[in-house]
């Protein structure tokens, strides 16, 4: 089933923004379409997409890789609430990042405040959604979903 401009152009902007964000070596896997439910497993973050852009992305990592991450960019190790709060802080840097990507091809979208989520989640209400497999050197696997509830012709 062939993208959709508006999946190209967010799915894109979504590798820009991860590899704008994270001062690693990464390899970004070809997406996925994915149908519902999602099963998140331990340290989650979601953010909603408003705007031209209507959806929402989910950044789904274990506390070691968004650990990792976290000590790769402020030279010390986050664990705890401390994790928690560095998880969702990602979260909206990336989005935020996509906002900026997304506005450049001429669309507006905005995004929500994270909500971590943590420990096993099942995500439910989504037609369908894109998974994006990150894998970060040194650090692990995040999944990136891309639930996008507005398909704009473009």
């Amino acid at each position: 089933m062939p993208l959709t401009k508006l999946a190209t152009d967010i799915l894109q902007g979504t590798s820009n923004a991860v590899k704008e964000v994270l001062p690693f070596e990464l390899s970004i896997e070809q997406p996925s379409l994915l149908t519902q439910p999602y099963t998140q497993h331990c340290v989650g973050v979601l953010i909603g997409m408003t705007g031209d852009v209507r959806g929402r992305l989910i950044i789904d990592g274990s506390e070691k890789t968004f650990g990792k991450i976290g000590e790769g960019m402020f030279g010390m190790m986050v664990e705890g609430e401390m994790l928690e709060s560095f998880a969702g802080e990602l979260g909206n840097m990336i989005a935020g990042t996509l906002s900026t990507f997304i506005s450049q091809q001429g669309l507006e979208m905005d995004i929500t405040p994270p909500t971590v989520l943590v420990g096993q989640t099942k995500i439910y209400g989504f037609d369908k959604a894109y998974r994006l497999p990150i894998t970060v050197q040194g650090a692990g696997t995040v999944i990136i979903l891309l639930m996008i509830e507005q398909e704009l012709e473009r």
